[in-house]
Parts: C-alpha cells; sequence; structure tokens
C-alpha cells in the first residue's frame, strides 16, 4: 500500500471511531437527538440502544475501510481512486445517518410510550453570572494568523520575479502535478486570501464558542455550568491551535512556489497534518464529551426535575427550528460542538455566506 494511501487511512480511522464513539459522549440528558432524564440514559435499555448502534456504525465503517484498501490497492489512476474514494465517503455518511435515524426513532417512541418525563416537572436552569467567566479565549489570539498572512502576502510579492511562468495548484496522491497555472499576482495572492478566510473562519467558530445559548442541566446546576465552562474553553484552545497550523501550512504550500519541495514531502504534509488535528479532536471529544458531560461524572439523583422538553424544535434530532428563541446558536443534541436556529433568517444568510466564500475565492483567484 503506498504512503498516501496509509495516510488517507490514518485520517479515516479517528473520524470512523468518532461517529460510532457519539452516542456515549453526548449530554446525559439527551439520547439519539431525544431529550430524557439523566437516570434513563443510565437503564439497561439505552446502554443497549447506544451498543447496537455502535456495532451497526462499526460494520458500515469495516466495510468501508475493506473498500478503501480495496481500490487503493488495484486502482492505478489517482482521479479515478479520488472519485471512488469520494463516493464511498458521501456514501457512508448517508448511511450512518439512516442508522442515527432508527435509533432516534426507537428512543422517542419508547420516551412517549413509557412516560419517561410525564410525571417530572419541566424547568430551565439559568446561571446569570455565567456570560461573566472566561468561556473561551480572546479574539486576540488570532493576530499571529493575520500576521503570519500578511506576511506571506508581503514575500510573494518580493519573490514574484524570480517565479516560473506556471505554477503548480493541484497534485495527486502520487505527488505528480495535475494542474498548473499561469503565474500572475492573482495567482500568487490564493494562499495569503485562504489564510484570512480561514483566519477569519476560525474567529467566527470562537465567537459562536462565547455566544451560544447557555444550556446547564437542572439536576446539577452548578456542576453542569463548569462542564460547560470548561468544554467551551477547551474547544475554543483547540480553534485557535488549529488556526495557527493551518496558516502555516498555507504558508508551506507558498513556499513551494519560490523552492523546490519534494513532492512527496508537499503531498504528506498536508495528509499528516489533516490526521493530527482529526486525531485531537477525537481525543478532545472522548475526555470533554458534548456540553462537557465527561469532564466530571455525577450519578442521576431520580428527581423529580428535568430540562425543559424542547423535542418538537428539533427536526430529526438535529436540525433546531424556534423562531420564538432569540438564539442563533446553540449545542448540537447529536454529535460534539454547535449548529445553528435555522429558524432565524440570519443564519441561513451566515452559512450561505461562508460556502459561497469557501467556493468562491479560490475559483476567482484561479480563472
Amino acid at each position: 500500500m503506498t504512503l498516501s494511501l496509509l495516510l488517507f487511512f490514518f485520517i479515516l480511522a479517528p473520524s470512523f471511531l468518532i461517529m460510532i464513539c457519539i452516542p456515549y459522549l453526548t449530554r446525559k440528558t439527551e439520547s439519539f437527538g431525544v431529550s430524557i432524564p439523566e437516570e434513563i440514559f443510565h437503564s439497561t435499555e439505552m446502554k443497549h440502544l447506544r451498543k447496537k448502534y455502535a456495532v451497526a456504525v462499526g460494520l458500515v465503517s469495516l466495510v468501508v475501510t475493506i473498500l478503501f484498501i480495496w481500490f487503493g490497492l488495484k486502482s492505478n489512476s489517482d482521479t479515478m481512486l479520488s472519485i471512488l474514494l469520494s463516493s464511498i465517503i458521501v456514501g457512508y455518511i448517508i448511511i450512518s445517518f439512516f442508522i442515527y435515524l432508527y435509533f432516534h426513532r426507537q428512543v422517542k417512541q419508547r420516551k412517549a410510550k413509557e412516560g419517561w418525563v410525564k410525571n417530572k416537572n419541566q424547568q430551565l436552569s439559568i446561571d446569570l453570572g455565567f456570560r461573566r467567566q472566561k468561556l473561551a479565549f480572546s479574539n486576540l489570539w488570532f493576530i499571529p494568523s493575520f500576521i503570519i498572512a500578511f506576511i506571506t502576502a508581503v514575500l510573494s510579492f518580493i519573490y514574484y520575479d524570480t517565479l516560473p511562468d506556471t505554477i503548480p495548484i493541484q497534485y495527486d496522491f502520487s505527488g505528480n502535478i495535475t494542474n498548473t497555472a499561469d503565474t500572475s499576482y492573482r495567482v500568487i495572492l490564493l494562499m495569503p486570501i485562504m489564510q484570512l478566510f480561514h483566519a477569519c473562519l476560525f474567529l467566527f467558530i470562537n465567537t459562536i464558542i462565547t455566544k451560544a445559548k447557555q444550556q446547564i442541566d437542572v439536576d446539577t446546576p452548578q456542576v453542569s455550568a463548569e462542564q460547560n465552562r470548561v468544554f467551551r474553553r477547551r474547544w475554543s484552545g483547540f480553534i485557535v491551535i488549529t488556526s495557527y497550523g493551518l496558516t502555516l501550512l498555507f504558508s508551506f504550500i507558498q513556499y513551494s512556489f519560490y523552492q523546490p519541495v519534494e513532492q512527496d514531502f508537499l503531498v504528506s504534509v498536508p495528509l499528516v497534518f489533516s490526521g493530527v488535528i482529526i486525531i485531537a479532536a477525537l481525543i478532545l471529544s472522548i475526555t470533554t464529551g458534548q456540553g462537557g458531560s465527561r469532564v466530571r461524572k455525577e450519578v442521576a439523583n431520580n428527581s423529580s426535575y428535568v430540562d425543559r422538553d424542547d423535542d418538537r424544535y428539533w427536526k430529526l434530532g438535529q436540525f433546531y427550528f424556534n423562531k420564538n428563541d432569540p438564539a442563533l446558536f446553540l449545542e448540537k443534541r447529536f454529535g460534539i460542538g454547535w449548529t445553528v436556529n435555522m429558524a432565524r433568517p440570519l443564519s441561513w444568510i451566515m452559512l450561505l455566506g461562508i460556502i459561497l466564500l469557501a467556493i468562491g475565492v479560490p475559483l476567482l483567484l484561479t480563472k
């Protein structure tokens, strides 16, 4: 198996593990996108459902891994290999989502049938001092990323006259050049502008971490508030470090325009960087959990109080629609991180803006 296939396997394996572990990383008051009392989360029935999900997704992951290795060994065309691998990954995501929907429906039906919250008092807990704490690292920590982007742009102009007539802008898995562009100021500014775009994107994500809707369990409000603070703080630090790494990666690619770099090395560095980031995200997810649920464990006390049931606002347990909620950002119910209130037009504008910029900037600068 080639080095590039090993590196891609190095990236996919932890990604599969994250998918398998998701039900174990969510808050104890949510399961498969359904709000539940915490004592139900620890029940034998729910443990059995989580295990069945892990086995089902694990089997799909195994099949995808076998297909991945088989196509990697058999294919002689890197272009065809890329298409096949992309198709396999898309198929994996779709199948995993349908597996999730099956278990989401199972939990939802059990909740309605057994009346898990019927005799519980639903409450909403709010910590008025929560926002005064240091929930995330300051946005000033992103200044180095902008400085590196500025330096990369300046050096691009300084060394512009030393560039060849064409610049490689795309490589295959073997390190061979598959696409080039005529040298121009527009082309050499691609990397600095991508650096600026990603620095702004990470800064935006860091702001989301700070501004996202407060979610505190009514059963253990003080512990839950501290868990959530640690959760936000850790992921904010991860975002800052990732921003530095990605900015330096773009600078390295830009450097390859001026100085010869071993092609295998040029292809391997981005793959290794991606693998390190994914593994770091996996470790952070397992050690922290969604909302900080794994930071400090506390056994449910079978209280008569439960968090307010807002399942009606969560479509399929993953998509939040609530016109009456002023919050734009809130925690995911299934997965790690945050999502948006899709009933707010501003959230659609922001998402579409990010997508259009991610697609449009490279096209405008290379055409």
